[in-house]
């Protein structure tokens, strides 16, 4: 955890927050702070500062809170998810959140099992504490926006266009020819399978509508593996 990331229900007063859940106990057990030390914290969907303990006590600890400085900058980067097994899409929701991706379409295809959208997991309570945790992880606050697609072929032809306007659009696929660009600074969606990839006919959909196909190399990556491998590749994370 490298921010405590801070609520609305957090704060007694304008520049007060009270804590007494699992941050609490980071900040005294892992972190060891005692009364007049620092931590550095963050305003969900605000800003980024530092917090002073003023308190420890039975009731939490308290902070006397300086928010200064905006979360780092979003990738301009819309993942198109083919829907995960759930367990699968807990790790890609905070490995995303901590990479900075801001936009989310979980969408369905051949290769989805139809028991994963009966998950509770794409419950937005559910979803949050990974995304909180990546939060935490990359010193940022600002969450990611979630679109489930349940429907491949009228979202690809109603609704994908006109996400597309404006976005360099490319589709992870074993066969392409071509590489992934690199150090991209323009918006743009990437379209990621399930496990065992997009089918035929849903990869030429997407390049019908102007996906270009790429490819890691030989190695068949699973998703989970290939979407930071993508990620950090295009955008020069690394």
């Amino acid at each position: 955890m490298n921010l405590i990331l801070l609520f609305k229900e957090d704060f007694i007063s304008v520049s007060h927050v009270r804590i007494t859940d699992r941050r609490r106990w980071h900040i005294q057990n892992i972190l060891t702070k005692q009364v007049g030390d620092k931590v550095t914290v963050g305003l969900l969907g605000g800003d980024v500062g530092q917090g002073t303990v003023t308190a420890i006590n039975d009731q939490g600890i308290e902070l006397a809170i300086e928010l200064t400085s905006p979360p780092p900058p979003p990738l301009p980067l819309t993942l198109l998810l083919g829907l995960p097994r759930p367990k699968m899409l807990k790790r890609i929701l905070f490995s995303a959140t901590t990479l900075g991706v801001k936009k989310i379409i979980l969408i369905n295809s051949y290769r989805v099992e139809k028991s994963y959208w009966q998950s509770p997991w794409l419950k937005p309570e559910k979803m949050a504490p990974f995304f909180h945790a990546g939060l935490e992880q990359a010193r940022d606050t600002l969450l990611p926006e979630v679109i489930l697609a349940r429907r491949f072929k009228p979202f690809v032809e109603d609704q994908l266009p006109s996400l597309c306007a404006g976005n360099q659009c490319y589709i992870a696929h074993p066969a392409a020819i071509s590489t992934p660009p690199t150090n991209l600074t323009t918006p743009s969606i990437v379209a990621v399978g399930p496990e065992g990839g997009f089918i035929e006919y849903e990869v030429e959909m997407l390049a019908e509508r102007g996906f270009e196909p790429i490819r890691l190399g030989e190695r068949i990556l699973r998703v989970e593996t290939a979407i930071p491998t993508l990620v950090g590749r295009m955008f020069n994370l690394t």
